[in-house]
């Protein structure tokens, strides 16, 4: 019943994408301290912002069915505006996905909040997130799980999330640089993955970093694409569509399975 609710949604609602992302290479750096600080957040007031983050809440993903309290606490604390750039900050709390630069944006919120409720993070998992982007979708993952590791492929946006979720104290985010299509298999294996951009198809590899009864939440496909959800299970692996979504295209060595 509730995915039929969230495919009607999808219809009506335009749903973003994030950054493309996915190993290899340096690490950009990792965060230092724990939870969610404050910055400079241009023109408006934290107060101006606080309001606005709680209307994001309330009438975008409450009431588009997200209830996990962790999952709806942490979309309510951290400061969206913070990731990002200040000509854009205006538009941080609307009902859509937001350019970050480098031809990336940051996802629509409901979307952060559904893949992150998908994923059941808990408070002692580790968690892959391919696609650093901004980092937005990190610090929310920081604030419910003990360790997240995310891969960004450009490094202009690989070194300013770095940067950013430093100086906001999350020091269980780890950062890298590199195609993140083969995950982080030196830190594997991982509770839950979560994929911000699409490729063709699911990346083996990502699969097999999973943990017995992790999950891996991904877009898939190239001019349609669906949200997927997989379960590690003690046979497999079991797989559920979930809702159609609109992503930027995985680049790397997904381009090269397409």
């Amino acid at each position: 019943m509730r995915w039929s609710v969230i495919l009607m949604l999808a219809a009506l609602f335009g749903f973003g994408g994030g950054c493309h992302s996915t190993p290899s290479g340096n690490h950009a750096s990792n965060g230092g301290g724990s939870g969610n600080g404050s910055g400079p957040s241009g023109g408006m007031s934290e107060e101006v912002y606080r309001v606005r983050r709680e209307r994001m809440v309330s009438t975008q993903i409450e009431a588009r069915g997200i209830t996990d309290p962790r999952v709806l606490a942490a979309m309510r604390k951290v400061s969206r505006h913070l990731f990002i750039p200040e000509a854009e900050r205006e538009l941080a709390y609307d009902d859509g996905p937001v350019p970050i630069g480098e031809g990336q944006t940051i996802s629509q919120p409901y979307i952060v909040a559904l893949m992150t409720e998908l994923i059941r993070p808990q408070p002692g998992d580790r968690v892959l997130e391919v696609g650093t982007g901004s980092g937005y979708q990190a610090a929310v993952l920081a604030e419910l799980a003990a360790e997240v590791y995310t891969i960004e492929i450009l490094e202009p946006l690989a070194l300013r999330a770095a940067s950013l979720l430093r100086d906001l104290g999350y020091a269980n985010v780890h950062t890298r640089i590199g195609d993140g299509y083969r995950g982080w298999p030196e830190k594997a294996p991982f509770d839950a993955i979560i994929v911000t951009a699409a490729p063709g198809r699911v990346p083996e590899p990502l699969k097999q970093q999973l943990a017995p009864g992790g999950r891996l939440v991904i877009p898939v496909g190239t001019a349609y694409q669906e949200l997927v959800l997989i379960t590690r299970t003690a046979s497999g692996f079991r797989e559920e569509a979930v809702t159609p979504v609109r992503f930027v295209p995985m680049t790397g060595e997904a381009e090269k399975n397409r």
